[in-house]
């Protein structure tokens, strides 16, 4: 075993989401905060133009590590890594994308990817051969430490919170002539609906205070949030519940939800198109049973040791040491 593993990220300087100031910090927590503080990781960024010389890394590194396998957030060309004898692993960015990312495995080189997303879900939009770890990131512990106790918050509304879809008919057909699955109205069902409901709190992504590492304050004015997503379970599943939300999360057969781990009315509520209206009022007709507090508590905890940066970090460690073998 390699004693520290020097590690190569490569960026796009221009990348907002590696910059601490975009509205979602996730991404930099993970990448710019956890992988630094591993002491079994000597890791160096690599913040690039347009083009980046790879060969500059030759015999200097163990592993390279790219931000993305999609172009957007990447250099638009990495010479010189096909010369070298570094192993190249991906975080495989925006499933929308991927179509347009195949093209970068022979083109970077990459031998592995990693993302939240099952593997089942990876090589339906990529081919077999492309090998993936399923390695969950996200929660940055330090943030969610000292909230506020769940029998104060907000009891009477749900949270939601992200991107939704537009709902008019128009819009719709439109979007699904343009992009007939990975449109937000699509990719976002079940969340876009919630927001038709009187008592549904909704904040969208952007136009609130509560951006980059001020998100979890907001989660915690409510006792009970919504996680949906139509194709597979995201941040916001083990952001709300890290936030000690009760959280109603969206679990079918088409986004294979159960693969977080999460049980149904033991760490969240499961919801799908079909009961998410019976669940929200099964809850909102006695906000004060014990028990909402015992299961958000329980989701609290599966998910601060189970999804937390550094022990993301520690499985990708696992997955660094094998190709350096």
């Amino acid at each position: 075993m390699i004693e520290k593993i020097r590690v190569a990220v490569i960026y796009k300087s221009d990348n907002v989401f590696q910059s601490g100031h975009h509205f979602d910090n996730c991404y930099y927590n993970f990448f710019m905060n956890a992988l630094m503080r591993n002491k079994r990781l000597d890791v160096k960024n690599f913040p690039t133009e347009s083009e980046f010389d790879a060969s500059i890394l030759r015999n200097q590194f163990d592993v390279i590590l790219l931000w993305s396998n999609n172009d957007w957030g990447m250099p638009n060309e990495i010479k010189g890594i096909q010369e070298l004898d570094i192993p190249v692993i991906a975080r495989s960015g925006d499933p929308r994308n991927a179509k347009k990312s195949i093209k970068n495995h022979k083109r970077w080189k990459i031998n592995y990817y990693f993302s939240f997303h099952t593997e089942q879900f990876f090589h339906e939009l990529y081919p077999s051969n492309f090998k993936y770890k399923t390695i969950i990131f996200g929660v940055e512990h330090s943030l969610y430490q000292n909230i506020q106790p769940f029998r104060t918050r907000i009891k009477d509304k749900i949270l939601n919170t992200g991107n939704i879809g537009n709902a008019k008919i128009i819009s719709k057909l439109i979007n699904d002539i343009r992009n007939p699955k990975w449109n937000t109205y699509r990719c976002k069902v079940l969340r876009t609906k919630c927001n038709e409901l009187p008592y549904v709190d909704y904040t969208p992504a952007l136009k609130h205070e509560y951006v980059n590492d001020r998100h979890p304050i907001l989660l915690q004015k409510y006792r009970a949030a919504i996680a949906a997503d139509t194709y597979s379970p995201v941040l916001t599943y083990w952001e709300k519940t890290a936030a000690g939300c009760l959280t109603f999360m969206e679990v079918t057969d088409k986004n294979r939800g159960e693969y977080v781990g999460f049980e149904d009315g033991k760490t969240a509520i499961f919801i799908d198109e079909d009961n998410y209206k019976l669940r929200f009022k099964q809850y909102l007709s006695e906000p004060d049973n014990p028990k909402w507090e015992r299961i958000a508590e329980a989701g609290r905890i599966y998910s601060l040791e189970n999804f937390n940066n550094d022990m993301a970090v520690l499985h990708l460690i696992d997955l660094m040491e094998s190709l350096c073998e």
